[in-house]
């Protein structure tokens, strides 16, 4: 009985250790919140890719309402029950990443002292979720046209470089960024970002040539569907080289642990990632396996993203007097 009720008191803190966490943060909690900001936006560019592959784009189809006369999903006599769910689901998950996005926001105005590059960063969330959501309304009403689809991929791509970079900056100081690595090192790191960059970009010509388009009615890109896959490929192997190379040189400059581990991370993921990439080719493009290669094209990006930054440093914190972190109640 009594770990019944330690539990419900546990249960019931929580909302308050949530407020708090966002009215009184410390450095710990505002990290929580950046963290919690690149899985939501990593989530729904996953469940975007969930839409598209159950052929439910246009679940809704129009925007802002979900049918001409409903902003919840209505009968409609042309559409699945199950694809108006799923589409509809998916914008609900857009506020989802707003209310995030706001956490991070209000957390950073009011955190002691307030630090300018961290209230910038994380402004970028709540007006990079306006964008997305006006942007998704577009996506709608030009029937998925795969320009379209592909932009609003890769407008969540920037989000979540965005939250990554408040991830990141929350943890260290202010000061100019100082290399921990030769310089031709840091050049190499940026390099393989502008290659995975490059990636990306060649993964949603593919996507938008295949075969998944989200919907019977939309339109794809008039290209040779074995040539844009087989140019993708090459662009694999030059980011896997990419990559190889930077661990390489981390290994023999005796460069800090932090960035040798980040690399050897982002190389696993990409050696996955590259398994389903082929798995997926040979099967046909499953729409199951390519939801799979969309999660694992946002976790090379996050790879890609924590092994660049861990090539520099930009000193330590302002100093501060933090009240006790809000551990919960036993």
């Amino acid at each position: 009985m009594n770990a019944v009720t330690r539990l419900t008191n546990r249960a019931r803190m929580y909302p308050l250790i949530l407020v708090r966490s966002v009215w009184k943060p410390t450095t710990a909690t505002m990290r929580r919140w950046a963290v919690a900001a690149i899985v939501v936006n990593a989530g729904i560019t996953v469940t975007g890719a969930i839409v598209r592959v159950s052929r439910s784009g246009l679940g809704c189809p129009t925007w802002p309402r979900c049918t001409p006369d409903s902003f919840v999903p209505a009968p409609h006599p042309e559409i699945s029950p199950l694809n108006t769910t799923i589409e509809f689901g998916n914008r609900l998950l857009t506020f989802l990443v707003l209310a995030v996005g706001l956490a991070c926001l209000i957390a950073a105005l009011r955190l002691r002292p307030r630090r300018t590059s961290l209230v910038r960063l994380a402004w970028l969330q709540p007006v990079g979720v306006a964008v997305q959501g006006l942007w998704g309304g577009l996506v709608v009403r030009s029937a998925l046209n795969p320009v379209t689809v592909s932009t609003h991929f890769l407008i969540s791509i920037g989000l979540i470089a965005a939250c990554f970079a408040l991830y990141a900056r929350v943890g260290e100081g202010d000061g100019r960024p100082v290399p921990l690595v030769h310089r031709d090192i840091r050049r190499l790191a940026f390099g393989l970002t502008a290659a995975v960059g490059v990636l990306l970009l060649a993964g949603v010509v593919v996507t938008g040539t295949g075969p998944h388009s989200g919907d019977e009615a939309a339109s794809r890109f008039d290209f040779d569907i074995e040539m844009v896959a087989r140019l993708h490929a090459d662009v694999v192997w030059i980011v896997l080289g990419l990559t190889f190379a930077l661990l390489l040189t981390l290994r023999v400059t005796g460069a800090p642990a932090p960035a040798r581990r980040a690399a050897l991370v982002l190389l696993g993921v990409e050696l996955a990632q590259g398994v389903i990439g082929y798995v997926q080719y040979f099967l046909a493009v499953p729409a199951a396996l390519v939801a799979m290669h969309v999660l694992g094209a946002t976790l090379v990006w996050i790879a890609t993203l924590a092994a660049l930054h861990a090539t520099r440093t930009r000193g330590p914190l302002p100093a501060r007097a933090e009240p006790a972190l809000d551990a919960v109640p036993a």
